[in-house]
């Protein structure tokens, strides 16, 4: 019997032979069990060690509404994070949290003002501390544009301050808003505090001032405190423009009898500080500012 060779093999058709794996489709694979991974488990270990870590502040600060002109301000924004017994306990929390060469400026370096006027600010609600390092100074302020003769603005351009330093200002009629306070009453205390001397004291019950319609507007500013070098300050500024009766047409000097109140021991505290005697005024065009 004759044998027959056996037939030769057909290669294997190319819609059956297995393609090589790409080194991109691996990597496509990859990615993709890692993003389902990610969405079914974003907890696990995995993805904490290849997650990049970024890091935000625990308690970021949030500007919250600004009040109508009708509305007192926000009581949020207004309560106090701590509470310092004295001006020797804020003190003691500021100067682990300060550059200690800026700290050391207060109250010293000329304009400055020192741990006690801080210490009367946060008692008396005008001001807020962030828990930070260095903690954010928050303060809401009342600029009153006084709008005068041929449409000049009434600004401070210096101040006489106790200790015996001229504070050079340049700038409106601006006061640090209380606790509570609508803007209408801010005004009125404004003009009071700082040209009651001049124009008299029952500003408001004599139509001294008048609130120009539809002028409000309201401004956030961050930057350091000049009063407190090196403390970081938010300013929420609200402004209106206004005109205010009996002022002089020239350069003129108000005098303020008693910047910081309060009872005997706040008496005490605020001989400490450093307040302001007399203001100095005069009249810029508008464009100036």
């Amino acid at each position: 019997m004759s044998s027959h060779p056996p037939p030769p093999q057909q290669p294997p058709s190319s819609h059956t032979q297995p393609k090589p794996t790409s080194f991109p489709d691996v990597i496509f694979t990859a990615f993709s069990l890692f993003v389902i991974f990610s969405s079914s488990n974003p907890t696990s270990s995995f993805l904490r060690k290849f997650t990049p870590i970024v890091s935000f502040p625990l308690n970021p600060r949030r500007f919250l509404k600004i009040p109508t002109m009708s509305t007192p301000s926000s009581t949020n924004l207004r309560s106090p994070m701590h509470r310092f017994p004295n001006p020797q306990s804020l003190s003691d929390w500021l100067r682990p949290r300060m550059p200690a060469d800026s700290f050391a400026s207060w109250g010293v370096k000329p304009g400055t003002k020192n741990v006690n006027n801080l210490w009367l600010e946060l008692s008396e609600g005008e001001t807020l501390l962030a828990d930070s390092t260095p903690p954010v100074r928050t303060v809401e302020v009342m600029v009153v544009k006084v709008i005068g003769k041929d449409n000049k603005v009434l600004v401070e351009s210096h101040q006489e301050l106790s200790n015996g330093v001229v504070r050079h200002r340049c700038r409106p009629l601006s006061e640090k808003m209380k606790p509570g306070e609508t803007l209408e009453d801010a005004v009125f205390r404004a003009v009071k505090e700082e040209l009651g001397s001049v124009v008299g004291g029952e500003v408001r019950e004599n139509g001294i001032v008048k609130i120009l319609p539809n002028s409000y507007t309201k401004k956030v500013e961050e930057r350091v405190s000049a009063s407190y070098p090196g403390l970081p300050a938010c300013y929420v500024l609200h402004t209106v423009e206004a005109a205010v009766d009996g002022l002089p047409e020239e350069e003129f000097c108000t005098e303020e009898a008693d910047e910081y109140g309060g009872d005997l021991s706040g008496r005490m505290i605020a001989d400490g500080a450093v307040s302001c005697k007399k203001h100095y005024w005069k009249w810029v065009d508008a464009d100036s500012l």
